[in-house]
């Protein structure tokens, strides 16, 4: 016994103990699990994609300096349906007394009121988190209930709870899916408990550990689940299948040994090309996608873990059960399809190139797009029902911010006028064009008198005031000059009287006082929107499209306005986002293209050790990528651009692991047999494995693209879907052919070359001494020697056969 021990190999003493030491296992992600069902909450989930661009460009610098110094109050446009101008006039006044509300804007114009809707915009005291908003949406909310009303707002919109409820809608349905495909390729009904069992510990593990991140993406939290189901479940069909194969001659045991030693390197050999597409996210500037690189990565690697070390418990627990619920197999052949495929070998390929270089060009014409604004779902939550219906009724708007270095109000105030002249501005706001009144912008330079005559204070008290900030500021020669000429920013003059009074240093009449506070709160509100210790900000309300070439182009001009003004400038907004997003997409591109080939290319050469193969293998897998997304630009509809980048990886991945499964079983059998009837075979060995995985990963794709109605996910949905369902018509259609036309090809170019062997087919008496590979009623693999009586197919590779006494040569047997 100790002998045999010895000559184990590694794989085969690690797997050993695996199998011996199952109920330590079974503790183990016993209370992993339990530690994971509560950490599951712990997880931080981003859901701005913004926030993944590299800090050097220009919308994330925008946005960290508005975070900085700026407060952004929450807004909301509320559309009432059905209703008179005189009724919505009431509304308003009604809403304007609910605590928590700022100011509203409506008017009989065509912006606030067409076609019996009324639109209001709605300004709060306070940022979108902030209790007094979410307090006065809720009563704006309760005041609504009996009104045909639409709200957009990011204050209400909970875009996270909302993609949880789907992606657990779209869970439920894939377990259906995968249950039902499970029950038709399995050779006995105890094995699914032992398949749901596994799937379900690796998905737990992962979403318990997101944590360990810090954050992740909305995107990545919401389909990490689906997919790791969908990509990994190749893995443990491998080990079941093989542990069923073992349990027909062995002991539970040893079964689950021998399996798990020999799916190990199968396995572990499969999950590496999918992890490689993944790992090829991971290199993009835009950091999302190493966000998602990174979650996929270690869902792939827990479902390795999970099927390594706890399903051989599993399967030993469920073996009994499983060797009494053995059941005919469901899955038919399809010699016919393979014969069919063998007949049309020199047909398809050639169309197939012509099919291929057209899906080149209508993929290159696909129209990748950066926002939401032009996408559709299926599936539409409230907020964007709510969003069409107003944007049908009243158009839509486009917000974009200009950030300036603060103090030069001159400046600003040219440029904001320069801004206000172009076609495309429908409002320029900034503290340079807002006004006190008729006659004053708040930027205005007033000196005492001027002041004092504004404010209706006495003129002692306004040189007083006026003496008190120069003594503040430093400026010291503005009281040996005279105060006639020291003028002063209306703004920074009237704030600082408010702040001497509310110190005690002046004392005004009840009236007066009441009028300071008001002014003081509205202006104190706009400084705080529009002006921060080192930077201002300018908003400008476009009537352009979000992201295109016409937006592109006016982005630069108001860039060029901008420099003119200034040396330091910053946009932020959806157009500049875009913008960014369409740089980093085309770079990203290259990256992923290059990486992913080279990573196939690795994958292939060391997997089947010749240099003609990988390349009609390429052709393939890159075939049905192009003939994937060639489908938006036949179609004439706009397609996000993460949804190319992600499922590009995924479908790469995907698509190598099944032309891998049929190519080597295809290299092995045409050892010892035609190559046609070689193909024909393992196309039936393969079919089911392939269609198992592909129907899951095309089912879960095609739901998420139905259920979920956030745009980057859907559209992920909808293209992985797709693109799974063409990858297998290309696996099991044209990729046999290209392989059976390329043959010569793949022989002459292989890495190894072929060792003389003796290439038999007899039927009678042989003797063999040597190693021999083919069938004796049955495969053989083995060292023989002896005598073998029946019929014969196969290569002895070392040794040598004879019929009776007369040793065969390798001429001889071929002849």
């Amino acid at each position: 016994m100790d002998n045999n021990e010895n000559k184990l190999s590694l794989i085969e003493k690690i797997s050993t103990q695996i199998v011996d030491k199952r109920n330590a296992f079974f503790l183990i992600y016993t209370l992993l699990v339990i530690f994971c069902f509560f950490s599951r909450s712990w997880v931080v989930v981003n859901n701005d994609i913004t926030s993944y661009l590299p800090e050097t460009t220009e919308t994330r610098q925008g946005l960290i300096i508005m975070e900085e110094e700026f407060i952004t109050y929450g807004t909301a446009k509320v559309m009432i349906s059905n209703i008179t101008y005189e009724h919505a006039l009431a509304i308003k006044k009604d809403l304007e007394a609910i605590e928590g509300i700022s100011n509203i804007q409506f008017d009989e114009s065509a912006d606030h009121f067409k076609s019996a809707s009324a639109l209001f915009l709605i300004t709060f005291e306070g940022e979108d988190k902030d209790e007094i908003t979410q307090n006065a949406m809720k009563d704006v909310l309760t005041y609504l209930d009996d009104y045909d009303h639409y709200i957009s707002s990011t204050i209400t919109e909970d875009s996270v709870a909302s993609l949880e409820s789907e992606i657990k809608v779209v869970l439920i349905i894939s377990v259906f899916i995968i249950l039902g495909v499970l029950l038709f390729t399995s050779k006995t009904y105890m094995e699914i408990p032992v398949l749901v069992l596994t799937f379900g510990v690796a998905a737990i593990l992962n979403m318990g550990t997101h944590f360990l991140y810090g954050e992740i993406s909305f995107i990545s939290n919401s389909i990490a689940v689906v997919l790791q189901l969908a990509l990994a479940i190749d893995y443990a069909i491998i080990l079941c299948h093989r542990f069923t194969e073992e349990r027909e001659h062995l002991p539970a045991r040893e079964a689950a040994i021998k399996a798990l030693s020999k799916a190990i390197p199968e396995i572990s050999s499969s999950s590496l090309t999918t992890v490689s597409g993944l790992m090829a996210l991971m290199f993009m500037q835009f950091r999302l996608g190493f966000d998602m690189g990174l979650v996929l990565i270690k869902a792939l690697l827990f479902s390795l873990l999970v099927v390594f070390t706890l399903m051989p418990g599993l399967l030993m627990v469920f073996s009994n059960a499983m060797d009494k619920t053995v059941h005919k197999n469901f899955v038919p052949k399809i010699t016919k399809w393979g014969n069919l495929v063998v007949k049309t070998r020199y047909v398809i390929p050639p169309l197939f190139v012509i099919l291929v270089i057209g899906s080149f060009y209508f993929s290159n014409q696909t129209n990748y797009v950066y926002g939401y604004s032009t996408l559709t779902t299926v599936k539409k939550n409230e907020t964007q029902i709510a969003n069409k219906k107003i944007k049908d009724t009243f158009g839509s708007d486009n917000l974009l911010a200009v950030i300036v270095p603060a103090g030069d109000y001159e400046s600003e105030g040219k440029l904001l006028k320069a801004f206000e002249e172009l076609k495309v501005t429908e409002t320029a706001i900034g503290l340079a064009n807002s006004k006190v009144n008729d006659r004053h912008y708040v930027t205005d330079k007033l000196n005492p008198r001027q002041f004092a005559e504004l404010t209706d204070i006495d003129i002692e008290i306004s040189n007083l005031l006026y003496r008190a900030y120069a003594v503040e500021q430093g400026t010291y020669s503005k009281l040996v000059n005279g105060l006639d000429e020291y003028d002063v920013p209306l703004i920074d003059i009237f704030i600082f009287l408010y702040n001497q009074k509310e110190a005690g240093y002046f004392t005004l009449d009840h009236e007066l006082e009441t009028e300071i506070d008001e002014l003081y709160e509205m202006l104190s509100e706009g400084k705080a929107q529009l002006q921060g210790k080192n930077y201002s900000r300018l908003l400008l309300n476009l009537n352009m499209p979000e992201e295109g070439e016409e937006a592109f182009e006016w982005l630069d001009k108001f860039h060029n306005i901008a420099y003119q003004y200034y040396d330091e400038v910053y946009f932020a907004g959806a157009t500049t986002s875009n913008n960014d997003l369409g740089v980093f997409f085309s770079k990203d591109n290259i990256i992923i293209s290059v990486l992913s080939a080279l990573f196939v290319m690795i994958i292939l050469l060391f997997t089947f050790k010749s240099a003609g193969l990988p390349v009609l293998l390429v052709l393939t897998i890159q075939g049905s990528i192009w003939i994937n997304f060639s489908f938006p630009a036949v179609e004439n509809t706009n397609i996000f651009f993460m949804s190319y980048l992600v499922v590009t990886s995924i479908q790469m991945g995907a698509t190598i692991d099944y032309a891998i499964v049929i190519t080597s079983r295809y290299m092995e059998l045409k050892k010892w047999m035609p190559i046609h009837e070689a193909m024909i075979k393992s196309l039936n060995q393969a079919f089911p494995t392939i269609i198992t995985s592909g129907t899951i990963l095309s089912s879960a794709g095609i739901l998420i693209g139905r259920l979920a109605s956030d745009y980057a996910i859907a559209s992920i949905g909808t293209c992985l879907g797709r693109g799974t369902v063409i990858s297998l018509v290309l696996v099991m259609g044209v990729l046999p052919q290209t392989l059976l036309f390329g043959d010569k090809i793949i022989e002459k170019t292989a890495f190894v070359l072929k060792r003389p062997g003796l290439i038999t087919t007899h039927r009678g008496n042989l003797r063999i001494s040597g190693r021999l590979q083919g069938y004796v009623s049955g495969y053989i693999d083995a060292e023989i020697k002896g005598t073998i009586k029946g019929e014969v197919t196969g290569i002895v590779e070392v040794g040598g056969a004879s019929l009776e006494d007369q040793l065969l040569t390798t001429k001889e047997v071929e002849e």
